[in-house]
């Protein structure tokens, strides 16, 4: 979607770089009065996981075989598009701090 009509009247135009929370998203900026619109799904997300930074999870974990198991909450799995049988990057950023993300189909090949 290239524009959308802004409530002045005119058009907003499609900008790939806002900045919702801190976040950077995409949405529609009125050139005429400023408003901006931000893409609400992208927005909602943003939303979401800002209140699931504020909890702490409190988690044990499983062992089969040789191998630790971490399960993660289902709000959180939903939260960030994680599902059963896929595969995520896993990193350590300091000696405290585990990194999980979730692989695009490209980082597969």
């Amino acid at each position: 979607m290239n524009g959308m009509k802004c409530a002045c009247g005119k058009t907003a135009k499609y900008v790939k770089h806002l900045k919702f929370n801190n976040e950077g998203i995409d949405g529609w900026k009125c050139d005429s009065c400023g408003e901006v619109y931000y893409n609400p799904e992208k927005a909602e997300k943003i939303l979401l996981l800002n209140k699931l930074r504020k909890h702490k999870y409190h988690l044990k974990l499983s062992q089969v075989k040789s191998n630790l198991i971490l399960r993660i909450p289902k709000e959180v799995g939903e939260a960030l598009n994680l599902h059963k049988g896929e595969e995520v990057e896993f990193s350590l950023r300091d000696n405290d701090e585990i990194v999980i993300n979730p692989l695009e189909t490209s980082d597969l090949k």
